[in-house]
């Protein structure tokens, strides 16, 4: 094997926080790497700002750096760590553009250290727009007729020339962050200067539209003596217009012919050929069908979101794989069991793969729904099948939208086709439902393909799922024929759906298919570079070829699904720690999921991977099939938990907390009696499900409250109200409210500090390995809050009561594993406001914090059962941690220029950081500059508060005032601050005449905003604001609280310039707990 000697420490980089167009596929990839990595003999150092991933985590890389991602710090590392190279192509776009800024500030020569994988002018190659056509001029390739513009004035004449619409795209961007399509001049001069901004380099192409065409991507890996295979051709349904990361695709290429294939195939070659990448790269073409016209869009030279999709479409690992070829061996030096060795490997799974997107509009009041070329969506399912239909149809139930199937979505199927047809216009995120709705209404193939563009062969596969869904419902209220159940089965439709169609029980739809031998069969995708390993996916149209073994005892742990705001990789991590203590433990690990981003999915995090929505259909068809002595469902988030009370009725034994008493937690009656019982407090609160009652219950409790739907996460729906008129609206807007399913009111605490325990329990003791302090107050989702870990501002007597809470809770309610209890507290008093006896999102980060590994402990005591080993929790100790975390939430607020940035009940956050430090203050400092927005040391604050914060305000400028800052206020507020001594100059808002506050942010005139929002009391919107601190990149906190905690962390880092303590690894802070 000719793999490098002269390289012994390699640096990897991590792609940070999850953001919409960087998701945990990176997190997939980087694991990988360290895994290819170490088995070579490498030491690694990983440098991420991400807390939340397996990838962090201190058994991962040889030495591991959770600090913001950027050039200062990355040089402190690589001086204190010397590494010989550094693996850009694995962080996603943060690495590869960290890795370009490093290099040209010298730092890369300076340590000696050599840039792997990919060379640092093919990344310019690659991602400058103007590199790559000189590149493909050369290679005479076509690219879309286009130019590069530095200015709007440029971009204008540009545009006339090539013909409106034009596509904008800005230079080393991701998601296409800053681009979009205009129509027009006035849509050209915002985009253009949006874009600008965006762009590191102030560059932005100006292209020809090739809105329609066909979306066509390649999956390629090269080796350093230029062998090069393709791992997969991905075709996108949706048609050029929609960002790829928003597409609905299929693999293989369904509708392309053969030569056309091989047509891209050699272009690409051409092109990674020439950029002279090793390892993956993803190429992207488009392709007029009418023409026949063949361009390139453009490359991505690294491992992709696409790359992602590719390993698991067709078990080719293509990270591992990429990290392995630049170390310097080769693909002919790889083995693999099907094709000898690697060079020889050609995509030929007979299978059809769809992957189709999971949004969040409905977190975003104000947001359009609505597809263009910036990705929108937030997660993806990936489902295997042996037809089309079947795959398209497993993806749709894999969503967890509470869609089983494509028809009668909303209110689709009381509209008339015209009404349809006009929704068909603009692409949006249900675009596919509605098309089903149209053809049922008689629209024909031609009038969708006019306004879809969506290929012909597509939409006449759903017009027939449409005629066969039209056949079943001729049999509503009993089963149909036999013949056309079975067919049924065989296109895809979901025993749900069926139920729901004809209105008959699922179970005796179930029961019927069995009694006829219609039962799934699961087949196995072989994965490349091992001698026989595999991957399962269920289909109702092949013989069985699955092989069960016998020979350990076998546990189910069900995954998290997609990925969406409010359940993350979090869920993915402990489904991944729990397989590997299970295998530990001597079991046999089986996991299911659908979501192909993750770790999870990944063929060796388990001894056994089933590619599989997790509906109740297709998971007991694996329980019947593999006989585990349990299934685990309480570390995948909701999505298992929502499944679990169904699975044990149907004679499945889950292990860890029983769902009953899940039940009891979300049942408000039952855990206030169990509250009343113990003798701990909770806020005074009650169940409605009229207007009326809501009205009764709020007026007893008194106003503001906080309302909100049961059995949700990440806050869905929730709200404070402050009178009648209000919560009368709310109750009016409420969706899907019944008896069972009421709406919960609480009494809504006032400037109460939020804070959150996590407990391992064996069901008799519990233990509390640290107090997390929110830095907002209550009122604010614990997923968007800041927090401080251990707690800072918390009473030592508040944190015994909290630690005593928590093991009581967790005793008297028999939690077996993990569970996360919120309290808030309101002048000195703690009050319980809920408790979730599972793992919770904060799982990660008390983990790496507190240095204890909380998932492998709570899976030993949810198996103790079964392996009758004595619980770890008596010998737990409480520990001293001589620093401190603070997590701080990323969202993608920049994506969508049209939201409110306002924190509130409603989880809106994508992602987190972590900053750690000995002091509270750098942590706070560090974690803002993780998540992009580093803090100014010196200049102009501006503050704008509500009534509300009025009174504490004084503080927080007095801080301002001491650090050195000049402060500039608005009306009230200045004239408060100058009655209290503190100087400040008054400005306007923007009703009040120019110059204004605005004004000012555009000039570049303010460092820091501080404002809360007016609220619903004020006539005049102020969102504006903060709107414009978004835009121009400032800091703004929207919060008091999160102002004392800036205020404090400023101050302290300019007292402490002169000591620099240097950076720490996790391992040496881990090392200093006592």
């Amino acid at each position: 094997m000719p793999q490098r000697t002269d390289i012994h420490k390699v640096l990897i980089i991590g792609s940070g926080p999850i953001i919409i167009g960087q998701a945990c596929e990176f997190d997939y990839s980087g694991t990988q790497a360290c895994k290819a990595l170490k088995k070579l003999g490498y030491e690694i150092v990983l440098v991420n700002s991400n807390p939340a991933t397996i990838m962090t985590d201190p058994e991962t890389a040889d030495v591991t750096y959770i600090e913001p991602l950027n050039v200062e710090r990355l040089e402190e590392i690589i001086a204190k760590e010397r590494p010989d190279a550094l693996l850009p192509n694995l962080g996603g776009q943060s690495g590869l553009n960290l890795c370009a800024e490093l290099n040209k500030a010298g730092i890369l020569d300076k340590y000696h250290v050599k840039v792997i994988g990919v060379q640092v002018d093919a990344i310019e190659r690659g991602e400058d727009r103007i590199e790559f056509k000189h590149a493909m001029d050369k290679l005479g390739i076509e690219m879309a007729r286009s130019e590069v513009a530095y200015s709007v004035e440029e971009a204008l004449a540009i545009a006339d020339k090539l013909d409106y619409p034009v596509v904008l795209r800005p230079a080393y961007t991701m998601g296409g962050a800053g681009g979009g399509l205009v129509y027009n001049k006035e849509e050209l001069k915002t985009v253009c200067a949006r874009g600008l901004q965006a762009s590191l380099v102030g560059q932005v192409l100006v292209e020809e539209s090739i809105l329609g065409w066909e979306e066509l991507e390649l999956e390629v890996v090269r080796d350093k003596d230029n062998n090069m295979i393709t791992v997969c051709f991905i075709e996108n349904i949706d048609p050029l217009g929609v960002h790829t990361g928003d597409s609905f695709c299929a693999a293989p290429m369904l509708t392309i012919s053969e030569e056309c294939q091989k047509r891209l195939q050699e272009q690409a070659y051409k092109i990674v050929e020439s950029v002279e990448v090793i390892g993956g790269t993803n190429v992207q073409f488009a392709h007029d069908p009418v023409t026949d016209r063949i361009i390139v869009i453009e490359i991505n030279p690294r491992t992709s979101r696409s790359s992602a999709l590719a390993s698991k479409a067709t078990g080719f690992p293509i990270a591992l794989v990429s990290a392995m070829l630049a170390t310097g061996l080769t693909l002919k030096d790889i083995p693999c069991g099907k094709y000898g060795t690697l060079d020889k490997y050609v995509p030929d799974g007979d299978y059809v793969v769809i992957k189709f997107a999971r949004w969040a509009f409905e977190k975003f009041k104000g947001v359009e729904d609505k597809l263009g070329t910036q990705m929108r969506a937030v997660g993806e399912v990936m489902s295997i099948g042996k037809n089309y239909k079947e795959a398209f149809q497993k993806a749709i139930r894999s969503l967890e939208t509470g869609r089983y199937g494509l028809g009668h979505a909303k209110n689709y199927d009381t509209m008339t086709k015209e009404e349809l047809l006009h929704l068909l216009i603009n692409p949006t995120s249900d675009r596919h439902f509605i098309m089903y709705e149209a053809i049922r209404k008689g629209a024909t193939t031609e009038e969708i393909f006019d306004l879809t563009k969506v290929k012909t062969y597509f939409i006449e596969q759903m017009r027939e799922l449409v005629e066969e869904e039209e056949e079943i419902l001729k049999s509503k209220g009993h089963l149909p024929a036999d013949a056309l159940l079975i067919q049924a089965k065989k296109d895809g439709f979901s025993d749900k759906y069926l139920s729901q169609l004809l209105e008959i029980p699922e179970e005796e739809i179930r029961n019927h298919r069995i009694s006829l031998g219609v039962e799934e069969a699961w087949e196995g995708v072989h994965v490349s570079g091992t001698k026989d390993s595999a991957y399962y996916y269920s289909t109702y149209n092949a013989q069985d070829k699955n092989p069960v073994s016998e020979a350990k005892p076998k546990i189910m742990i069900l995954g998290g699904g997609p990925n969406r705001i409010g359940q993350g990789i979090e869920f993915d991590y402990c489904c991944v720690h729990a397989a590997l203590a299970l295998k530990k433990l001597g079991f046999e690990t089986i996991i299911v999921n659908c979501n192909p981003e993750t770790v999870s999915t990944d063929y060796d995090t388990s001894d056994k991977l089933y590619f599989e929505p997790l509906t109740l259909e297709d998971v007991l068809s694996i329980y019947k099939k593999e006989k585990p002595l349990g299934v685990i469902a309480q570390f995948g988030g909701q999505t298992p938990l929502n499944l679990a009370a169904e699975l044990e009725k149907n004679g499945v034994k889950i292990l860890g907390t029983a769902p009953a008493v899940i039940d009891l937690a979300e049942d408000r009656d039952l855990f206030r009696a169990m509250m009343e019982k113990l003798d701990i407090p909770m806020p005074e609160s009650g169940m409605a499900t009229t207007v009326d009652e809501a009205l009764e219950i709020a007026n007893k409790i008194g106003y503001p409250v906080m309302v909100r739907p049961s059995y949700v996460l990440g806050g869905r729906g929730m709200e404070v109200v402050y009178d009648d008129e209000s919560m009368a609206g709310y109750m009016a807007a409420a969706v899907g409210v019944t008896p069972d399913r009421p709406i919960l009111i609480d009494r809504f605490l006032n400037h109460a500090t939020e804070c959150e325990a996590d407990a391992i329990s064996d069901g008799t003791h519990a233990f509390v390995p640290a107090v997390m302090e929110h830095i907002e107050l209550a009122g604010v989702h614990s997923g968007d809050s800041a927090c401080i870990l251990p707690s800072v501002h918390i009473s030592p007597e508040n944190v015994a009561t909290i630690k005593e809470y928590t093991r009581k809770i967790a005793e008297e309610m028999h939690v077996r594993g993990l569970m996360n209890m919120q309290y808030a507290i309101e002048n000195g008093k703690v009050y319980v406001l809920e408790a979730n006896p599972r793992a919770s999102r904060t799982v990660p980060l008390v983990s790496k914090v507190c240095n204890i590994r909380m998932v492998p402990l709570a899976t030993d005591i949810i198996t103790s059962e079964l392996t009758g080993r004595p619980s770890p929790v008596p010998e737990l100790k409480e520990q001293n941690i001589p620093y401190y975390g603070v997590k701080e939430a990323v969202f993608p607020f920049n994506m969508f220029p049209e939201v409110d940035p306002v924190l509130g009940p409603e989880m809106r956050s994508t992602g987190e950081v972590l900053g750690l430090s000995e002091s509270y203050g750098e942590a706070f400092f560090k974690a803002q500059e993780a998540a992009s927005l580093k803090l100014p040391l010196e200049g102009t604050v501006l503050i704008s508060v509500n009534k509300k914060d009025k009174p504490e305000v004084v503080d927080v400028a007095k801080r301002f005032h001491e650090d050195g800052f000049k402060i500039i206020a608005t009306g009230k507020t200045c004239d408060l601050l100058n009655e209290s001594g503190i100087p400040a100059e008054k400005v306007k808002k923007l009703y009040e005449g120019r110059p204004n506050i605005l004004d000012m942010i555009t000039n570049g005139k303010i460092d820091l905003v501080v404002n809360s929002p007016a609220g619903k009391e004020s006539v005049h919107d102020d969102s504006y604001l903060r709107k414009a601190a978004i835009k121009a990149k400032i800091p703004y906190m929207t919060t008091i609280a999160a102002a004392k905690a800036t205020a404090e962390g400023i101050g302290y880092v300019k007292a402490h310039m002169e000591e620099n303590n240097g950076v720490k690894s996790l391992q040496q802070m881990h090392s200093e707990i006592q």
